[in-house]
């Protein structure tokens, strides 16, 4: 039975393994973890910014992290915007995917959102599927320009 929580700073290891155990993962995920910590203490104190593991008999199996946006555009609309998405491979197609998801849907209706937005690598076909099957909808273009 998986358990979704927040995640803790013990954790941060078995995260970034989630982070990198994919093709793409692989290639831009890097291998000190002091970044990642850093990170995560900089996300442990801004207002509306988590991240969500989901553990299974003490195995930390699934993450994502959640931010509560507050803006002014479509009346006022308050989102709850995804990232980071992963299922341990071995675990893939059993579920998961779909509790989680749903365990993140309960916390943005808990924060007053009305709307749950993601983006995703061009490359994740298959995470394409997975998300239109829970109703999200390509609607928008995404752009992204590095900063360094």
């Amino acid at each position: 039975m998986i358990r979704f929580r927040e995640a803790r700073r013990d954790d941060v290891p078995a995260i970034v393994a989630l982070l990198r155990d994919d093709a793409l993962g692989a290639e831009r995920e890097g291998a000190s973890l002091d970044d990642y910590y850093s990170a995560f203490d900089a996300i442990a104190t801004e207002g509306g910014n988590t991240v969500i593991v989901g553990e299974d008999d003490g195995r930390i199996v699934a993450t994502y992290q959640l931010t509560f946006i507050t803006g002014l555009s479509l009346r006022a609309t308050r989102r709850a915007q995804v990232e980071s998405v992963r299922v341990a491979v071995d675990l893939r197609g059993q579920g998961i995917g779909q509790v989680m998801f749903a365990d993140a849907e309960a916390r943005a209706r808990a924060a007053d959102c009305g709307l749950m937005q993601l983006t995703m690598n061009a490359d994740r076909h298959d995470a394409r599927h997975f998300y239109e099957r829970l109703g999200f909808t390509p609607s928008h273009t995404g752009f992204k320009r590095r900063l360094d």
